[in-house]
């Protein structure tokens, strides 16, 4: 060996010698691919098994004559994980027309010849050479395009048996509405990289659709309840689109809302009376626990606290003015029977006999206000409880009850509802707080408060929303949720939604009237509920399983919103500043009370 070929060779040992530590340290370097492959990847003719899941990789294979909108929404919005990808590709329209006049041909001669020899029609040739022809048409004039379009799901599971459950169920949806779907045999690989987000149309299996079949497949048709005007109640957790919902484009304008304490309900309402403010729409808000002073204070409303010591006064025999379709006896007769039930609330029951003494002494007492079905009374100064209890004294059998009421003008609770009305809604929002109020007493003034709201919406009708919270308090008792039901049916004549929030279910429909206010409710929002309650919730709206189950995994905010037949599964959002004005979170209140004290 020559002095030049040792040197050669020396030189190609030095060269390969520092490779050799880079390529070790490279194979052991952790890449992406590494981190998101599965552990182990095992194909079958029919299935493939990625480390612990089985997927199967299905495909459609044959369409119906029409596709109707929103004919895939069933899959899309199954609780199941699975995998959809959709490739669309464009055909040359003008090598499409070519063929088109070419099949047209084949099926006009196919019509004629059946002519020819005399035979019956055949309604299928017909029909194919009509949809050929308008096909033609609409490609000729641009209004349509061809697409060859292939549409494939993966589906997973943790087991065989469990993955053929699956696939015969989305099958069965699919070919309910004449949609037929194939597995992909021996072609599962391909299969799965097709549905992976890569883009790659590695099955090929296709099929010819134009422009309008093509958008029936968009996955957000369905479950999606954004509309052109309305309010932002939530993002819809299937899809992430927007709830967008006009409460006033319903046959009624009322709603509900289930919830156990402390997963958002009063936060959800608060947040639908700040935006509806928005739109114009004034809003009243019955409140029992002092959470709405403050927005109440941030919109310039009025905030009225009802109770044994407050100054604010209603007076439960003020009268509406009579309306132009109203008569003055039907107008004071409707007040006499909401004040009997009311008296019957505060007098804890009344017999049938008392009830009959006590509406002739209401009468009565009007009168001598010369208040009668015969006079204009829009300028009578209403009588008081003091007046009610005179009258009841100087009746034969009325003696009892007028010492039954002597507690509400004499007693511990007098000063209560024995005054003048001094109260005042003319402001876009307008707060009643009944939270120091004694408990015996809070179904009554939840009464009294509603009597006169309903009152003075029939005097002057505008869009108007009236929140009741915690309305169980009034389903307790025959009358206070007699008299709810009554404007949930008639409310809608005043251009007045009734929004109801509860989170006593048991006690909201344990009563007659709850279940017709529920359905009298075109807007009914379920959030997190308690395993006591879950059965009867999922009975009373018809829930899946799967609602069911997701109501009580639910997360403070969520839930599923009703309205008219369609229900999403919702999430409620607010801006920082919203959540600032609306929040109920007492470590956000105390950030926000040192913050102004700071700023003081």
């Amino acid at each position: 060996m020559s002095f030049s070929d040792f040197f050669k060779k020396e030189k190609k040992e030095e060269d390969i010698t520092p490779i050799i530590p880079q390529e070790i340290y490279e194979t052991g370097v952790l890449q992406l691919q590494d981190v998101i492959a599965p552990s182990a990847l095992q194909i079958t003719q029919n299935y493939i098994r990625i480390g612990s899941k089985v997927a199967k990789i299905i495909f459609v294979m044959a369409y119906p004559r029409f596709l109707a909108s929103g004919w895939f929404s069933p899959v899309i919005n199954l609780d199941k994980v699975f995998d959809i990808s959709i490739f669309v590709h464009p055909v040359d329209t003008a090598s499409t027309l070519r063929q088109l006049q070419k099949k047209v041909a084949e099926v006009q001669s196919q019509i004629h010849t059946r002519e020819e020899k005399g035979l019956v029609r055949d309604p299928m040739l017909d029909t194919a050479y009509q949809d050929l022809e308008d096909l033609r048409d609409k490609l000729q004039q641009a209004q349509e395009k061809l697409f060859n379009v292939g549409l494939y799901i993966t589906i997973y599971a943790d087991d065989l048996e469990e993955l053929d459950r699956l696939e015969i169920e989305i099958r069965s949806l699919l070919e309910s509405k004449l949609v037929y779907v194939k597995p992909a045999l021996f072609q599962q690989k391909e299969g799965l990289e097709s549905v992976l987000p890569i883009g790659m149309d590695n099955l090929g299996i296709n099929t010819q659709l134009n422009s309008s079949p093509v958008s029936s497949i968009f996955p957000f048709v369905s479950f999606d309840l954004s509309s052109d005007k309305g309010i932002l109640y939530g993002i819809n957790r299937h899809n992430n689109s927007l709830v967008l919902f006009d409460r006033f484009s319903m046959e009624n304008y009322n709603s509900v809302i289930f919830a156990k304490a402390g997963s958002g309900k009063s936060y959800a309402a608060k947040l639908e009376v700040l935006r509806s403010l928005m739109f114009e729409t004034e809003v009243i808000v019955i409140d029992p626990e002092k959470e709405y002073e403050y927005l109440a204070e941030v919109v310039d409303g009025r905030y009225f606290n009802i109770s044994l010591t407050s100054n604010h006064h209603i007076n439960p025999f003020d009268l509406p003015p009579v309306r132009e379709d109203e008569s003055p006896a039907d107008v004071l007769r409707s007040n006499i029977i909401s004040l009997v039930g009311l008296f019957r609330l505060m007098l804890g029951g009344i017999t049938p006999e008392e009830d009959s003494i006590m509406d002739r002494a209401i009468t009565e007492t009007y009168a001598a206000r010369d208040i009668t079905p015969e006079s204009d009374f829009s300028h009578a100064i209403a009588p008081t409880l003091s007046d009610l209890e005179l009258v009841l004294a100087g009746m034969e059998g009325g003696e009892s009850l007028a010492q039954r009421l002597s507690k509400y003008t004499k007693g511990t609770w007098a000063g209560f509802i024995n005054q003048p009305t001094n109260v005042d809604i003319n402001k876009k929002l307008v707060v009643f707080s009944i939270r120091d109020m004694e408990d015996e007493l809070r179904p009554i003034g939840m009464y009294l408060i509603t009597h006169y709201v309903w009152n003075a919406v029939r005097k002057d009708i505008k869009k108007r929303l009236l929140v009741i919270d915690e309305a169980w308090w009034m389903m307790k008792y025959e009358d206070t949720a007699s008299f709810l039901f009554g404007i949930a049916k008639r409310c809608r004549k005043y251009y007045l939604g009734l929004a109801t929030i509860t989170q006593d279910v048991n006690d909201f429909l344990s009563s007659p009237y709850g279940a017709p206010i529920i359905t009298n409710s075109s807007i009914q929002i379920l959030l997190k509920q308690s395993p006591a309650t879950i059965d009867l919730v999922q009975k009373t709206f018809n829930l899946t399983d799967e609602e069911k189950f997701l109501l009580l995994e639910a997360d403070v905010g969520e839930g599923i919103f009703f309205a008219g037949m369609k229900h999403v599964a919702i999430k409620i959002l607010a801006s920082y500043t919203e959540d600032q004005i609306i929040t109920s979170d007492p470590s956000q209140l105390l950030a926000i009370k040192k913050a102004k004290e700071e700023l003081k």
